[in-house]
């Protein structure tokens, strides 16, 4: 079974727990039975495995958050990359080109696409095989899963089906509506949008050549800039006359906001949080320092190194359009992590920025080198081995070394290794770096 998960966006929605690197899908809300934590994406990717042990998954994603993908699943999914955002359908055919010419996939197999987002149990990825079979009667080009719905909610996109059957024939679509049209909606017998659907792989493939001029991995890759900005939807659902829905009576929830994700929370805290006569209050704190709410309702608080939050879980829905794009200030990369401690821009443009990064032991840094800043490391715990224009050296805590501008160097953990890094330089930004080879053996 091919499946595709949609793990592209960056979840302003839940700022400052999210950002471009570290986006919704990678926060580890959710316990576990043993007593872990795991996030949205290694949820979905490990139901999907308990479920379907033979599936074939592919991640959608963007360039920033393979490291993150690679850090929760390991190499245990297939990642198709865009090389910029340009929306829903763009992603899908770069996907679907990624499954047939790098996966092997033939272009009469079924395709599952399905968002990363939606809390649900293991019953909704047992509707993966009904989609799956339901593609092969070839009653339709296209499959989707329905919700029945549980209130008239505002959250959600509706669809119309013929009628009340397990499988239908879709009438039409309609956008979020307001508490009062979607309850009309339901009379009808409207269904949520999952926004879960399943096609042949060359029904997309065709359509992709239609819209692009090619379905050719590498031509789509090159040129994805430049491919037109279209969603699924419009591109293709709106379009498509033959579509059938599969009807959902189980639990479905969409964690797109605080509100509906403080709603799937095990635990009112997380973090260095109390909450103390608090009603309906959940509080997430990843700072050092602690966090207190007492006497409060209906409030989601987050503190992390991007920012601090205090909302109305009601109007949390609203939180899009106060956050704007700014430098992410911790990141979980596939050998360990870092946080940004200090950023300061001087008058005489040489600015510093400090960072604590932490390496998993047997990990390392790519080989590199910058030309626009000098970085001075000082170990504080654990020890590991420095690479300076091809020497290498142990280094263990209260080691320091200053790389100028313009050396290549890079640094393995023998241990759990921490060190402060500093940067000091006119432009002090993630891409200016050069990755070179080296033989870590």
């Amino acid at each position: 079974m091919n499946i595709i998960i949609l793990s592209g966006g960056s979840g302003k929605r839940l700022w400052p727990l999210s950002n471009e690197v570290r986006a919704k899908q990678f926060l580890k809300v959710f316990r576990r039975e043993d007593g872990t934590s795991e996030s949205m994406l290694q949820r979905m990717h490990r139901m999907i495995c308990e479920v379907e042990p033979d599936s074939k998954i592919t991640i959608a994603t963007s360039g920033k958050q393979v490291s993150a993908i690679r850090a929760q699943l390991g190499d245990g999914a297939g990642i198709s990359v865009e090389p910029c955002r340009r929306d829903t359908f763009p992603a899908i055919a770069l996907s679907a080109a990624y499954l047939h010419e790098i996966q092997g996939a033939g272009e009469d197999e079924a395709v599952i696409v399905c968002p990363v987002d939606p809390y649900v149990e293991k019953d909704f990825f047992r509707m993966f095989t009904k989609l799956r079979d339901q593609v092969e009667k070839d009653e339709a080009n296209l499959v989707l899963i329905g919700v029945e719905p549980t209130c008239p909610s505002e959250k959600y996109g509706y669809i119309i089906p013929s009628s009340s059957d397990p499988v239908s024939f879709v009438k039409t679509f309609r956008e979020k509506p307001d508490a009062a049209t979607a309850a009309e909606y339901i009379e009808q017998g409207a269904l949520w949008n999952a926004g879960v659907f399943a096609f042949r792989l060359g029904y997309v493939l065709d359509t992709a050549k239609e819209i692009f001029g090619t379905s050719k991995y590498d031509e789509l890759t090159e040129n994805y800039g430049n491919l037109t900005k279209i969603s699924f939807d419009y591109a293709v659902a709106e379009k498509e006359k033959r579509i059938q829905v599969l009807r959902f009576s189980g639990a479905w929830k969409d964690l797109g906001t605080w509100n509906t994700l403080t709603e799937a929370m095990s635990e009112e805290t997380a973090g260095n949080a109390v909450a103390a006569q608090c009603e309906n209050t959940h509080i997430i704190n990843e700072l050092q320092i602690p966090l207190i709410a007492l006497g409060v309702k209906g409030l989601a608080i987050a503190a992390t190194p991007d920012g601090i939050l205090v909302a109305d879980k009601d109007c949390s829905d609203q939180l899009k359009e106060f956050v704007t794009d700014q430098r992410p200030m911790y990141e979980k990369r596939e050998w360990g992590e870092y946080m940004v401690l200090d950023h300061r821009v001087q008058s005489d443009g040489n600015n510093s920025l400090t960072k604590h990064v932490i390496i998993k032991p047997g990990k390392h840094i790519s080989y590199q080198r910058h030309e626009r800043r000098t970085e001075i490391w000082t170990i504080v715990e654990g020890t590991g081995e420095l690479i300076l224009e091809g020497e290498v050296t142990e280094v263990g805590r209260g080691s320091t070394v200053t790389i100028e501008a313009g050396t290549r160097h890079a640094i393995k953990a023998l241990t759990e290794l921490h060190f402060i890094e500093v940067q000091i330089g006119d432009e002090l930004t993630e891409e200016d770096i050069e990755r070179l080879d080296w033989d870590w053996s």
